[in-house]
């Protein structure tokens, strides 16, 4: 293989490893601020409202209409309750596949 390409998977092993080692190492045996350790504590929830609500509100079509797939959108709201009540990723996933299913049986022409 040629040096250019040695180049390129040491660059990207650099940016994918260093943000993820550089805390761990630079912060381990710290005590944060209050204020610094509930912002961090928002960043995993806004991610995920980031990546799940345009899927369960938004079709991926040209002519795309707001709350055009109502299925998933309405197996959603079980799956939120069960996360809310029980703070249990197993539990949210079966709910939210269990309505999921219940919904597509029901819902299906």
């Amino acid at each position: 293989m040629d040096k250019s390409l040695w180049i390129v998977v040491g660059g990207m092993t650099a940016v994918t490893l260093l943000p993820r080692v550089l805390p761990i190492l630079l912060l381990s045996g710290r005590k944060l601020p209050y204020l610094v350790e509930r912002w961090l504590s928002l960043i995993a929830p806004a991610i995920l409202s980031a990546l799940l609500f345009p899927e369960l509100l938004f079709v991926n079509d040209a002519d795309s209409a707001f709350f055009s797939s109502k299925t998933f959108l309405l197996a959603s709201l079980p799956a939120f309750f069960t996360a809310w009540r029980t703070k249990s990723l197993f539990k949210t996933v079966v709910a939210g596949i269990a309505a999921a299913a219940f919904l597509r049986y029901v819902l299906s022409p």
